[in-house]
């Protein structure tokens, strides 16, 4: 099957129907077809399903499952991707959301259906007709699908990255010197990753967010939000500083990846990014650090650190092209809230809060999604990296 043949030919022809028509043994059922907000044709899941008799749930991950013929078809909700036979697939559109209505791609119905059950469907092109086959009894769920595409920013699909909006609910964060009255960092921390997420989104990378609301989520736990499907943790934050001669003159961006700290300026942040623990027990934030600093002495062999700080690398070299503050390079300290991230983790310092210029650029709509594309860039191009590495020792494994 060659994903979206049948609708780049109605979409170039002009030809897209207004209704497909699910001609079932119990009858006919039409379904209207519609145009996303990004102009991909999208039928409605529920009448669709109700009409292939068959079930859609939906998870808290991002994922939406549909089952039809008892063959389950997961779509990635946002993004084009969809999972069958545990292989990830591109999608000419995705799957999306309106108003907690469920809609599923035109391409479903035209080619995905007929493809993997063409035992008990087939697909009338001229008349946008689903038609099921009298006296079938079995579907095509082990046929071969086809090798997967590769997006066309180069990467498989299939990339999972978790974004981390730093603080939230009772713990503001700092609070923003020169932010607009009432705006702390936790709702700039949001803002730019919300903003993140549609930024991979859109490079076909599925994410999960540890927070979508202004709600604490406590250090420990933010991590295990990436788990075994997960690439990347990326964890956001604004700087600042004690008051003290000359503190407004200091701005810029730093990147973090997790191990002994080097540098006092380093010690400083992520005790400052550390403190939040108290709002999660009350307790003083200098008992939670024992733990940590066996953690840091394990990480020093672990094999993510080295990866760690290539992401951190390119995350910086990233920001430096549209931050107009001075870059002040990759570093490394304890942080908590990467502890628990067993995968590549990063924390990203987007500038400081009191700092006057870099408080006006972090709060300014069209800033916040520069920073948040140039990270999107740089996450991409860290896992092009990787591919290439990966692909590279499994061809020279398979070799010898």
């Amino acid at each position: 099957m060659i994903v979206g043949l049948l609708l780049a030919g109605a979409l170039a022809g002009g030809s897209l129907p207004r209704e497909v028509t699910i001609a079932g043994l119990r009858g006919e059922v039409h379904i209207p077809v519609r145009l996303d907000g990004a102009g991909f044709p999208v039928v409605p899941a529920a009448p669709l399903i109700a009409a292939l008799e068959g079930q859609i749930r939906l998870d808290s991950t991002g994922w939406a499952e549909v089952v039809v013929s008892r063959q389950p078809f997961r779509f990635l909700v946002g993004a084009p991707l969809y999972q069958f036979s545990n292989q990830l697939l591109p999608l000419a559109g995705p799957a999306s959301l309106s108003r907690d209505s469920l809609f599923l791609p035109y391409q479903f119905v035209a080619e995905i259906v007929p493809y993997y059950l063409a035992e008990r469907y087939r697909w009338d092109a001229r008349g946008a007709r689903l038609v099921e086959l009298r006296g079938r009894t079995t579907t095509l769920a082990g046929r071969a699908a086809p090798e997967p595409a590769r997006l066309p920013n180069g990467l498989r699909p299939g990339h999972f990255v978790t974004v981390d909006p730093g603080h939230g609910g009772v713990d503001p964060g700092n609070p923003g010197v020169f932010f607009p009255r009432g705006t702390h960092e936790k709702e700039v921390t949001l803002q730019i990753g919300l903003l993140l997420r549609d930024e991979l989104k859109r490079r076909g990378i599925g994410v999960r967010m540890t927070r979508t609301t202004d709600t604490l989520i406590a250090l420990g736990d933010r991590g295990g939000y990436c788990t075994e499907a997960c690439d990347l943790f990326v964890s956001l934050h604004v700087n600042s500083l004690a008051r003290r001669r000359g503190y407004t003159d200091i701005r810029g961006f730093e990147t973090f990846f997790l191990a002994e700290a080097k540098t006092e300026d380093a010690a400083r942040v992520a005790k400052m990014e550390n403190d939040a623990v108290r709002f999660e027990t009350g307790e003083d934030p200098a008992d939670a650090a024992g733990g940590l600093d066996f953690i840091l002495k394990d990480l020093q062999l672990n094999e993510h650190l080295r990866e760690s700080a290539r992401l951190a690398e390119l995350v910086q070299r990233g920001l430096e092209g549209v931050h107009t503050g001075e870059s002040r390079g990759v570093k490394q300290a304890g942080f908590m809230v990467l502890t628990t991230a067993r995968r590549p983790a990063i924390l990203v310092e987007l500038g400081y809060s009191t700092n006057p210029q870099d408080g006006r650029f972090l709060t300014t709509r069209s800033s916040q999604k520069a920073m948040a594309a140039s990270v999107a860039d740089a996450i991409v191009e860290y896992l092009l990296e990787y591919e290439r590495k990966t692909g590279a020792a499994a061809d020279s494994g398979a070799s010898r």
